[in-house]
């Protein structure tokens, strides 16, 4: 009387694999912001659940304005665990995700010259005190965050360590709060409070930071795809204009294609934001702090 979800994990030796996701995947079950655990076994890579039915988040009571607080107290009870255990410096994995999508093929020479030019500018305004790390879930896209009619969940642990507490926060503010006022909404209810000019710098910084992230993880999926000539721009679809492709079936949930499309939307964001005047700004705030 009882559903249950059985997740099977298939590559097991990969060597991007997170040692840690089954350690973080119970501790967040632990504390009611994962489904529970009915068992695991980390060394096989099987886990069993609790099913959850879920509801589009387009329904959650309250409109936009409630989901965006509810997800930011999702983050501050996630941030209250137990610390998830350590796995990388996140700024060496968004560096290394560059490195490979200017390596790759998979973009004409140059055509990301000024992105490497801006992390670099990042790395030297972001400074990151590693005992500030939290439990980071790292992947809260809008697949990985559950409404079952009630409440929020949020399942997917493969990417999960302790981080820079900013790193969920941004990426839940751009696919799931994109406009000002649930940015401020999500970020207030997770901080408690109002934020200082200090932490909006930071954010906007990390924002960026999780967007050149998105692109290099969405391109290592086109990557094992058959190969296409080089992209020679950076012209991308829009929210809504993506929006009205998939409910047309022009771009299918998970296809290469789909994740080309989406890849190139996280390189155009981050070169937009390069020339935003907010983004120069908030480099000089992080930088003297």
């Amino acid at each position: 009387g009882h559903a249950f979800l059985l997740r099977i994990e298939q590559r097991l030796d990969s060597p991007f694999r997170n040692p840690h996701q089954y350690e973080c995947m119970r501790i967040a079950a632990d504390a009611g912001i994962a489904p529970r655990l009915r068992y695991v076994e980390p060394a096989t890579g099987v886990a069993i659940m609790d099913f959850l039915p879920t509801r589009p988040l387009a329904e959650y009571p309250g409109g936009a304005q409630a989901l965006a607080r509810d997800l930011g107290r999702l983050v501050t009870r996630l941030q209250a665990t137990p610390r998830f255990p350590e796995r990388y410096a996140f700024l060496d994995v968004v560096q290394w995700l560059l490195g490979f999508l200017r390596s790759s093929g998979l973009f004409a020479d140059g055509l990301l010259d000024a992105h490497a030019e801006g992390f670099e500018r990042i790395r030297a305004a972001y400074r990151f005190d590693p005992t500030t790390a939290v439990s980071s879930h790292n992947d809260p896209n809008p697949n990985n965050v559950l409404f079952d009619g009630e409440r929020l969940w949020l399942i997917d642990w493969e990417s999960a360590y302790r981080n820079d507490p900013l790193t969920d926060v941004a990426i839940l503010t751009q696919y799931l709060a994109p406009t000002p006022a649930l940015q401020t909404a999500l970020v207030e209810a997770w901080l408690g409070r109002a934020p200082d000019a200090y932490l909006n710098a930071r954010l906007t910084i990390m924002r960026q930071i999780t967007r050149l992230y998105y692109a290099g993880l969405l391109f290592t999926i086109v990557a094992r795809g058959p190969r296409a000539a080089p992209e020679t721009d950076l012209d991308a679809l829009t929210p809504a204009e993506l929006g009205a492709a998939v409910a047309a079936g022009k771009l299918t949930a998970a296809s290469p294609e789909t994740m080309r499309v989406l890849g190139k939307m996280s390189l155009a964001a981050f070169r937009a934001g390069l020339d935003d005047p907010g983004f120069e700004e908030a480099l000089i705030i992080a930088r003297v702090g």
